[in-house]
């Protein structure tokens, strides 16, 4: 009797768990109410879904490290950020741009490079991953410099620090490429020289730097 009763209750601890082993295969938001194409799409696939939890821890983290203004402008980004990603619905059989080269043309593609590159982006601008902070002299003078922010995300990301700006980008193609591209700028990685590409949209100039490791 005592081995039946212990079986009998294993199987119902078994039980109780499986409801909730089920529900955490779910994104972070509730599939109840799902709005459009793309929050059904997520709601239906498994790796999209365990991407947007990995996105809600992420944002978790961010949001308790910013405080007031910053707080405020975090949470509007990300609501721009939904927005973006919602409008992945037009990518269905449609060449979209994500950076300056890489494209997809399927709304799961889009979706997964919006998650990802979200992530990166706030795993990189939190600092919610350890950087590696490389120091770097363009044009052979050591007073015209660069800071490159290495960060080991997926995809991997680099904050580029330059006078008193700071742009994101992220790798694209092959590793052993060495390319990173972000808004209106991108980097090829050679070894210790970096070749930087940035566009100033006031004059339509691109400007060509050539940077070495210090």
């Amino acid at each position: 009797m005592k081995i039946k009763q212990s079986i009998t209750n294993t199987l119902l601890a078994c039980a109780t768990l499986l409801p909730a082993a089920g529900l955490a295969q779910g994104p972070a938001f509730d599939c109840a109410n799902t709005k459009g194409e793309v929050e059904k799409l997520i709601c239906s696939d498994a790796s999209l879904a365990s991407l947007d939890r990995k996105l809600d821890g992420t944002y978790k983290a961010a949001s308790a490290k910013a405080k007031g203004k910053l707080a405020t402008q975090l949470r509007t980004e990300q609501r721009g950020w939904v927005k973006g990603r919602n409008d992945c619905w037009k990518a269905n059989g449609q060449q979209t741009w994500i950076t300056a080269t890489w494209t997809v043309d399927t709304v799961k593609a889009c979706v997964d490079a919006q998650y990802r590159l979200r992530t990166s982006e706030l795993q990189a601008v939190w600092q919610l991953v350890p950087p590696k902070t490389v120091a770097y002299a363009c044009q052979n003078n050591p007073a015209n410099e660069v800071v490159a922010n290495f960060f080991d995300t997926d995809p991997s990301t680099i904050r580029l620090e330059r006078a008193d700006r700071t742009m994101t980008m992220w790798r694209v193609g092959a590793a052993s490429e060495g390319k990173f591209e972000g808004q209106n700028i991108s980097l090829v990685q050679t070894g210790v020289e970096l070749k930087v590409s940035q566009l100033d949209t006031n004059t339509g100039k691109t400007e060509e730097l050539q940077c070495r490791g210090k």
